[in-house]
């Protein structure tokens, strides 16, 4: 029992000596609706890789100013071109690292034993759909999707009374998976997560907004090469067929 505990005490003081022998930790800043699918992607890396992965999931939006305003990220994945490409402007990412690497679906959603006859945008005009769930319209991306298709579909200035902000894609979920809201619109992927809604109408890809997730290396970053060891998992297979498991269309 001694020798293993000297062992251990030895251990302990070659870690304070030499920090390069611990595991190296990096940040990766990531919108909601990504959730499960880069918490899958960081146990298979971490299971051939040294490296230690922490997510900071959250809105895009969020999350770009958080970066812009310094806190630690060493890559960040948004949900639309716009934060990403509004960081760069900023000087805050890592020239020549962006990809864009993957795409969603909006889809309209109610809870699961909801009986509400909803088979199509319009019909979010009916009397009885009184609370719609959409994340901040104004600067969310699955939001800032969601009002985009409305306002082409003519229906917006419409239903605008409706619209009950929320935080980001997976409060939206949240929202109607309680029945305290009576429809959603969210992405596909976070709608086949869930048992507690259906989807009612998939908004088809070739009317709805162009959704790309584009993904980077941020310019602060401490911990480059592990964020591009990470990075290069991401565009593997083995990344990329994560994704597809989990209803993303890969890109790149």
């Amino acid at each position: 029992m001694k020798k293993l505990w000297s062992i251990g005490l030895f251990f302990v003081f070659l870690l304070s000596i030499n920090p390069s022998l611990r595991a190296e930790e990096i940040v990766v800043s990531a919108a909601a609706s990504l959730t499960d699918a880069l918490r899958e992607v960081g146990r298979a890396f971490q299971s051939k890789s040294h490296v230690k992965v922490t997510f900071n999931f959250g809105a895009s939006s969020e999350l770009a100013r958080q970066i812009d305003e310094g806190a630690p990220a060493d890559i960040f994945f948004s949900a639309d071109l716009e934060k990403m490409e509004s960081l760069d402007k900023k000087g805050r990412i890592e020239s020549g690292s962006q990809k864009n690497l993957l795409s969603n679906q909006l889809v309209m959603v109610v809870s699961r034993d909801s009986k509400l006859a909803i088979r199509s945008p319009a019909d979010l005009l009916q009397a009885d759909v009184k609370r719609i769930a959409l994340a901040e319209p104004s600067s969310v991306p699955v939001g800032i999707y969601a009002k985009k298709y409305l306002v082409g579909e003519g229906l917006w200035e419409k239903i605008q009374h409706k619209v009950v902000p929320v935080l980001d894609v997976r409060a939206a979920l949240a929202s109607v998976e309680s029945g305290n809201i009576d429809a959603g619109i969210i992405y596909r992927t976070d709608a086949t997560i869930s048992k507690k809604v259906k989807v009612v109408y998939e908004v088809p890809r070739e009317k709805g907004p162009k959704i790309i997730y584009p993904v980077a290396l941020t310019k602060e970053s401490k911990k480059k090469e592990a964020a591009r060891d990470f990075l290069r998992f991401l565009l593997s297979n083995n990344g990329k067929g994560i994704f597809e498991k989990y209803g993303f269309t890969v890109l790149e």
